[in-house]
């Protein structure tokens, strides 16, 4: 005799559950029980479609990464179009409205979460280090197009905001950023063309 419903996809269920917990609550209240709760079904559920929890925890990182991927790719083919400053804005506010916010702090919070993560991503950290090259090709893509200095380090730029840019938005209780705010950031932080 059956017990409970069925779910679709339960896999998928579970790491919607757990960003929107992540999201909601912060990396603190991420747990097994959580996740399991706020997807609706019980705890073996989660152990029939990942190996333990922190397994849960990879795979909704390595999603948020080839997102951001699939964000940088759309950047990039945005080069010639629009303003650079507009271009970049848009690129941070879609990285960083996103759980992008949450998941460097949950990162920071699960030790097995990190060396699990360190055998895909040895260096730096996962999404964050997709935005980066991704705004360093979208950048040097516009300076090939003479719309950002000729002798722009955009890998270093690239970086630079990216960290700027999670100091502007790393509240998540606060009210983000101001567009005008992000767009002068960018703006300072890109060198004149000469």
């Amino acid at each position: 005799m059956p017990t409970g419903v069925a779910l679709r996809d339960a896999r998928q269920q579970l790491l919607d559950a757990a960003e929107r917990v992540l999201l909601r609550d912060g990396p603190g209240a991420l747990t097994s029980r959580t996740v399991t709760a706020e997807a609706g079904c019980a705890k073996g559920v989660l152990h029939r479609h990942f190996k333990d929890f922190d397994d849960l925890l990879v795979e909704l990182v390595r999603d948020h990464a080839g997102q951001t991927v699939a964000r940088g790719e759309a950047l990039k083919a945005a080069a010639g179009t629009g303003t650079v400053q507009d271009n970049v804005a848009e690129a941070l506010e879609g990285l960083f409205n996103s759980v992008a916010v949450a998941v460097v702090p949950l990162m920071m919070f699960r030790d097995e979460l990190r060396a699990r993560l360190r055998q895909t991503w040895p260096r730096s950290l996962p999404v964050l280090q997709e935005a980066a090259e991704s705004i360093a090709a979208y950048l040097a893509a516009e300076r090939d197009l003479g719309r950002v200095a000729a002798a722009a380090d955009t890998d270093t730029l690239a970086r630079m905001l990216i960290g700027t840019g999670h100091l502007l938005y790393a509240d998540r209780r606060a009210a983000p950023p101001t567009a005008e705010t992000v767009r002068a950031t960018i703006s300072a932080a890109l060198p004149a063309r000469s």
